[in-house]
């Protein structure tokens, strides 16, 4: 009775709850299409294994979340049943950024945060990195899409990019691939060369090292490394032999094999991930889990700041309004409001406040406080996910079929040191600077990210197929594109190339006043054509690398996918990859710029180098959408230093005032 109880659980859950998606004002442009695809995916046997191990008693107390007895939890401190009235300071948004903040601010005792996050705590599935994927399709992720734009993402689910971002505490934390890397030192020079003080590398470096527990076989020991932080930047525990033909290929070419955050040279080496002893580390579970119980430090999920109270006449900013339990709250700032809401909320929570661009907020009905270039600037990082190589070795590569079971499950929760370790198959980086590069510093242009599979090894007979939902790739392009090797589960090997520099730029703007609304996002990916060329080298450059002995051994041999929309093109060539580019053009998930940083002479400027809202006094933005310019890297270790170098500008503001 109790085992039929559990598999009973496990794929309710598996099939229901834990693709539940939030479609919000997007849902009602799904087509049928979409709804069939988007929301039921087998049964998991990694989740019926978590559930077996982890609670085997398990009763729900809530019918609404069966997930509850998985979650961590944020109980208010010494009993209260409520938040106080008025804190020193709130930060919204309890992601990379603001859980950093919070648990820097309230190391003074004598300081009160309060926390507000729209999503709920991580839960021990989320620990689970090789399930990445699929958590971009549930309640954990906002489900974001890009404007409609034609010639980009044309293989997609009605044509539209998904842009996925993190709704939890912890943020995208909990939901991304966990890679660790920082930006070239060239890159924050030319920020503080723009007039943003405090913001050179070696500034930078210092926040970068304070928050790292580096554990990377040697490279700690490098002075621009750290062995004594909190968050633990490790090297996934599980590889295939793939990546070893990545980096020797890359050696055969002139790429040396390093610690690729080293500032020193560019190079291939190891992805280095905010993973230890095989489970995921989020900005939560690093910076909250053990600061929760601070008597002033209040966390309250499930919550949902909808305006920033500002005097209209003084131009502060004095608390916010808040929905939490279908009720509306005000919470007061003794002090300051800080957004650390990301790159696409902080800006919308501005703008609703009535800080943005003039025109726009009018059109809205909203009354402008202040006339700034909110959303204006939008920069993200693309890439293009089906650059695949079949092997005729088999038994090498990524398999969910071959490797994900139960009892994989059981090991990893045992000792973490299995396949579910692995960073959703990225096994390794590689910077290059491609022929259409013109700078003349050592910056490169293209991010390769080395996959052990490719982006359907979740199919096959059985399969979970999760990945490519999560994507939201058509099934006729699937069908036709991949078939042959998706039917089979053949040996693959694949790079992604992520295009770091692009000269194209997007923006964001309000769809109305209504908070719960999601924003118009528009990404103008691929229009200039430099961008295209640079994606066309990286494949050329890609062809190159498995050209090489170490996969020629290997025999790989690129997989001719006849997309729908390419038919005509001649295979292999410019056009032809220029098409393929545009069916499957997929984001990482590093949108910046959005509230961008920068001196008052700059006129996309709305913070400035102290992330101070110009106009607004008391009211910062903290987080990646501060960033005013490319940067070679994730954005969730930058988002995390911005937050360590925030909490003491912010200290010293208060301490000094």
């Amino acid at each position: 009775m109790l085992l039929n109880y559990i598999s009973f659980l496990s794929v309710l859950i598996s099939t229901t709850a834990f693709h539940d998606y939030e479609y919000g004002d997007d849902y009602e442009h799904d087509s049928d299409q979409f709804r069939e695809q988007g929301r039921s995916y087998p049964q998991s046997p990694i989740i019926d294994a978590v559930l077996k191990s982890y609670a085997p008693n398990y009763v729900p107390k809530n019918s609404e979340d069966i997930f509850d007895f998985l979650r961590d939890s944020y109980p208010l401190p010494a009993g209260l049943q409520s938040p106080y009235d008025e804190y020193d300071f709130i930060i919204v948004g309890a992601g990379s950024a603001g859980s950093v903040l919070a648990s820097r601010l309230t190391e003074d005792k004598n300081t009160t945060v309060l926390l507000i996050e729209a999503g709920k705590p991580e839960m021990i599935l989320t620990d689970i990195p090789i399930m990445a994927p699929y958590f971009q399709s549930t309640e954990y992720a906002w489900q974001y899409y890009m404007e409609p734009q034609p010639g980009v993402c044309t293989g997609m689910i009605n044509g539209r990019c998904f842009w996925p971002r993190g709704k939890a505490v912890g943020g995208s934390s909990v939901i991304n691939y966990m890679i660790y890397t920082r930006g070239r030192p060239q890159e924050w020079d030319r920020i503080a060369a723009a007039g943003n003080y405090g913001w050179s590398y070696s500034d930078v470096l210092e926040y970068y090292k304070k928050g790292e527990r580096a554990n990377l076989n040697g490279y700690e020991k490098d002075p621009t490394r750290n062995r004594n932080g909190e968050m633990p930047v490790e090297f996934a525990r599980y590889r295939t032999k793939l990546i070893e033909a990545f980096l020797e290929a890359g050696r055969i070419l002139g790429h040396p094999t390093i610690d690729y955050n080293s500032p020193h040279q560019l190079g291939f080496g190891y992805v280095q991930t905010t993973i230890t002893k095989g489970h995921r580390q989020t900005a939560a579970k690093v910076f909250l889990h053990r600061q929760k119980t601070r008597q002033n430090l209040h966390i309250l999920p499930d919550t949902y700041v909808t305006k920033i109270l500002i005097n209209p006449q003084t131009k502060t900013a004095y608390g916010v309004e808040y929905v939490r339990n279908r009720l509306k709250h005000s919470v007061l700032a003794r002090k300051e409001v800080i957004l650390s809401a990301g790159p696409i909320a902080s800006p919308q929570l501005l703008m609703l406040s009535g800080v943005g661009p003039k025109e726009h907020l009018t059109s809205m009905g909203i009354p402008v406080l202040k006339d700034l270039p909110v959303g204006k600037t939008l920069y993200d990082h693309i890439s293009f996910p089906a650059l695949i190589f079949e092997l005729n070795t088999t038994d090498v590569s990524l398999n969910e079929n071959k490797m994900l079971n139960a009892k994989s499950a059981i090991e990893w929760i045992k000792n973490g040191d299995n396949v579910m370790s692995s960073p959703g198959g990225v096994e390794g980086i590689g910077y290059i600077k491609t022929p259409v590069s013109n700078d003349l510093d050592p910056i490169p242009d293209i991010e390769l990210l080395s996959i052990g599979g490719y982006i359907l090894v979740d199919g096959g007979p059985g399969g979970s197929k999760a990945v490519r939902k999560g994507m939201r790739i058509r099934d006729a392009v699937i069908d036709e594109a991949f078939g042959s090797i998706d039917r089979i589960s053949k040996d693959t090997w694949s790079a992604f190339p992520m295009l770091l520099h692009p000269v194209s730029f997007g923006r964001i703007e309000l769809k109305n006043k209504n908070p719960f609304s999601h924003p118009r996002m528009y990404g103008n990916y691929l229009t200039h054509p430099k961008d295209v060329a640079t994606f066309i080298a990286a494949i050329r450059h890609v062809q190159a690398l498995v050209a090489t002995p170490p996969f020629q051994k290997l025999g790989a041999k690129i997989h001719k996918a006849p997309y729908p929309t390419c038919r005509d093109i001649p295979f292999d060539s410019d056009e032809y990859w220029e098409c393929a580019i545009r069916t499957l053009t997929a984001t990482l998930h590093h949108q910046i710029a959005t509230c961008r940083m920068g001196p008052n002479n700059d006129s996309l400027a709305v913070v400035d180098p102290e992330l101070r809202v110009y106009g607004i006094e008391k009211l910062r933005v903290v987080d990646s959408g501060v960033i005013p310019r490319t940067i070679s890297a994730h954005t969730n270790a930058p988002a995390m230093m911005i937050a360590e170098k925030a909490a003491d500008m912010i200290k010293a503001t208060w301490t000094h005032p």
